[in-house]
Order: structure tokens, then sequence, then C-alpha cells
């Protein structure tokens, strides 16, 4: 596996975006691999998603770290959610749907990609599926709060990632998604878990980071994206 490295491109829109670009070993033009567009949490591209890209990677995924904060990150709370208010959404859109395009259209990947996000970039993972064709979205407690309608134009499956004790993204905001996606005759399309644990609990590091809950969620993911991306 290549150590994650900054790829830079112009998008639809004409704006300069990076991302960390992991690719693994397996790799080649004659063997492709499906591709993942990761999507950072609200401090932004840290080496926690860097590190993720890497994960991604090592498991035979050609794997793009997208930085929706243009270079900036802030390990402090106000600063970080500073940023998070200042985004742009269609801008935002414009970054994720060009790299969506530039991952699918790459000579190392199938043309199969999937779409995976922590909180902000949970809710990143869900709408860049929804901007985009996707054939495997991941959901890691993301703001889920879509109109029916704007579901009907999901192109994969969606897994979703929820804890129990979370009071950011909660069980009232699940079942109306739940609720949305069986009114547009994709309920069999969405499949969501319950852990027993806080906000961000598998975010590496943070406070509220639950291990077992990481793990299980982490398997579970594994088996969607092989399922669907093979």
């Amino acid at each position: 596996m290549t150590k994650p490295t900054i790829t830079k491109i112009t998008s639809i829109g004409g704006q300069s975006g990076s991302a960390y670009v992991a690719t693994p070993d397996s790799a080649s033009s004659n063997a492709p691999v499906p591709g993942m567009l990761l999507f950072h949490a609200f401090r932004g591209l840290t080496q926690e998603f860097i590190d993720f890209a890497e994960t991604y990677a090592k498991r035979g995924y050609l794997a793009v770290a997208v930085d929706l904060y243009y270079g900036e990150t802030s390990e402090d709370f106000t600063v970080a959610r500073q940023l998070m208010d200042a985004m742009d959404e269609d801008a935002c859109t414009d970054l994720a749907v060009s790299w969506a395009d530039w991952l699918r259209s790459h000579s190392l990947c199938t043309g199969k990609i999937g779409t995976v996000g922590w909180c902000l970039g949970g809710t990143w993972s869900l709408s860049t599926s929804i901007a985009t064709p996707v054939d495997a979205t991941v959901i890691y407690y993301g703001n889920v709060a879509k109109p029916a309608e704007a579901l009907s134009v999901l192109h994969g499956p969606v897994l979703g990632h929820f804890g129990t004790k979370d009071e950011v993204f909660g069980k009232d905001l699940v079942d109306s998604f739940e609720e949305g996606m069986a009114k547009v005759g994709k309920a069999d399309a969405y499949t969501n878990h319950w852990y027993e644990a806080d906000h961000a609990f598998a975010n590496t590091g943070g406070p509220s980071f639950h291990e077992e809950s990481a793990t299980l969620a982490d398997d579970r993911t594994w088996d969607f994206l092989k399922h669907h991306l093979s």
C-alpha cells in the first residue's frame, strides 16, 4: 500500500480541491479495485482521517479522503464549529461530485465507488450519494435529515451506524430517515445498526471513542462494502 499523498483537482465548478489518496498494493491497470470517498468530521481532514484512508487502502480500496475545509483544521471546538458553519453547500457538493467523478474514472478503479463519513462526514457521505450515482453509502452518525423525494435518486444501498446515547443525531432523526426511505420504495436499501455508545463513538482518540462499538461497526462496514462493491 502506498502512503497517502496529496492530490489536487480543479472541480467541475472551477474550484481547487485537494484530497489524500491511498492506493492498495493490489491495484493496477490490469487488476483495478473499488474506490472509496472518505469524508472527515467537523475538525477537518486531520491525521485521523488520513489514517482511515490508509486502513481502507489496506482493505483493498482506492481511498480518497476529501478535504472539505480547503486545508483548514482545528482541534479547538469553537474554531472547528466556525469552519463547519462557514461551509457553502453548493461549493462542497461541487467538490464531492468532482472527486467522485475523478475516482470513478481513475485507471486503478473498477468504476464502482462507495462513500463513507463520520459525523459531518456522515452527512456528506449521504449528500454525495444523492448528488451523484454511488454504489454503496456508509454513514457513521451523520445528519440524515433529507426530504423523502431527495432519497428517491439514491443509486445504491445505505448502511447507518448510530449510538443510542447520541444527543446530536438521535433516534427521531434516524426514524424519520427510515420513513423517508420507505416512502420512496427504498426500505430494503437501508440497513441501520444501533450501538450502546455516544456520538462520535468511532472517532479514534476522541473523548467518546468506544472501541467495542467502533470495531463492530467497522466489521459490518467491511462486509457491506465487500458485498456491494466487489
